[in-house]
């Protein structure tokens, strides 16, 4: 910490998401945003500048980072297929992590990553804002309150008719997984936190990437584009709890559908959005019955910014550091997310169901 008791950040990855980031910790009055780090040469200054703490120092090497601060927490904003690496170093030197979805590539690195969490005693919170989202608490609110009974199917997703982000997105070596990690994972987390997050048995899977890898919709990515840019799911949870998943980066629908979690005494439906990064995409119905007859509920409606969302994500985190509590979405439960992510690609690949196994932390 600082003299004054401000907690010393850092960021690691300086790109696109990490200038939301940037701009939440430099309106947490307790934060000291002192360093940037990124593998680009000036990419880090860049995020400095805007940030204008002229005090700060830029870093192109992780290691160096560490070497000359003492940080108190850091966000890793760098690609999927390096989430691992940068959460554990930085675990094992003793800083707090809150790290951008997805959690990782694989259920291994998921693994892996908890238990340095487990051996530092630091926390490792994954970066999903929309559980701040007034709708999306509304769900989990509903849901758990029993509203709709014991659910017994969900179905989830989203996508957009033409939407690849391209970037480091696109390929194995950076992303690792496509529309999968990048917006299925919050899909699968609205209902999953929404459950009480249920233990995940089997997953049926298929992918495809006609879009991405097609010259004549996208001249240049296509080249090298080697990742999914849809993807469906069949999941088994204990309890005979089951979601059918759908998710696409591209596709020739506006939407697979609306998320609905159907119940033994009632039903919800969410209205479907394009990415689910700032929650259900407008108000939810609950269908049930009453006095005989049935209804229908249209729920409340609830303003919100963008930037509200992130504000309160890098609160909470910079919250649980101080006072000692719990991560906001922690890695027991986000492990979880990833096991299915894990399973759907490994179903896809072998063409057949595959069983879901998380190891004891």
């Amino acid at each position: 910490m600082t003299q004054d008791g401000k907690l010393k950040v850092g960021i690691i990855g300086c790109g696109g998401i990490a200038w939301h980031h940037m701009d939440s910790y430099g309106r947490q009055n307790d934060v000291d945003l002192c360093a940037f780090c990124d593998i680009v040469p000036g990419k880090a200054e860049k995020l400095r500048r805007k940030s204008g703490n002229e005090n700060a120092l830029c870093y192109t090497d992780i290691k160096d980072m560490f070497a000359n601060e003492e940080l108190d927490a850091v966000s890793v904003c760098t690609y999927n297929a390096t989430h691992k690496d940068c959460t554990v170093y930085a675990l094992e030197r003793g800083a707090n992590v809150l790290l951008e979805k997805p959690m990782c590539v694989t259920l291994d690195e998921g693994i892996e990553m908890m238990k340095a969490e487990k051996k530092a005693g630091k926390i490792l919170s994954v970066g999903f804002q929309p559980r701040f989202a007034p709708l999306e608490i509304m769900l989990h609110d509903v849901v758990q309150e029993g509203t709709i009974g014991d659910v017994y199917y969900v179905q989830t997703g989203g996508g957009r008719r033409r939407g690849i982000p391209g970037s480091t997105f696109i390929e194995k070596k950076t992303a690792g997984i496509g529309a999968v990690g990048d917006i299925g994972c919050y899909a699968l987390d609205l209902v999953l936190y929404a459950l009480g997050y249920p233990k995940p048995l089997t997953v049926s899977a298929v992918t495809s990437d006609f879009f991405g890898k097609d010259p004549a919709l996208y001249p240049e990515d296509s080249k090298r584009f080697d990742v999914e840019d849809f993807a469906a799911a069949f999941i088994r949870f204990e309890g005979g709890l089951v979601i059918d998943f759908r998710i696409a980066w591209a596709m020739h629908m506006d939407t697979p559908g609306d998320t609905i979690l159907l119940g033994k005494k009632g039903g919800i439906r969410v209205p479907s959005t394009e990415c689910w990064n700032y929650g259900p995409g407008g108000r939810m119905t609950v269908y049930h019955d009453l006095e005989g007859r049935q209804v229908e509920t249209l729920l409340p409606d609830a303003d919100f910014s963008h930037s509200e969302l992130f504000d309160k994500k890098i609160n909470s985190f910079v919250k649980a550091i101080r006072e000692g509590t719990a991560a906001p979405a922690p890695t027991s439960e986000i492990i979880i997310n990833q096991a299915i992510l894990d399973g759907i690609v490994r179903s896809a690949q072998l063409g057949r169901e595959v069983d879901i196994v998380i190891p004891e932390v």
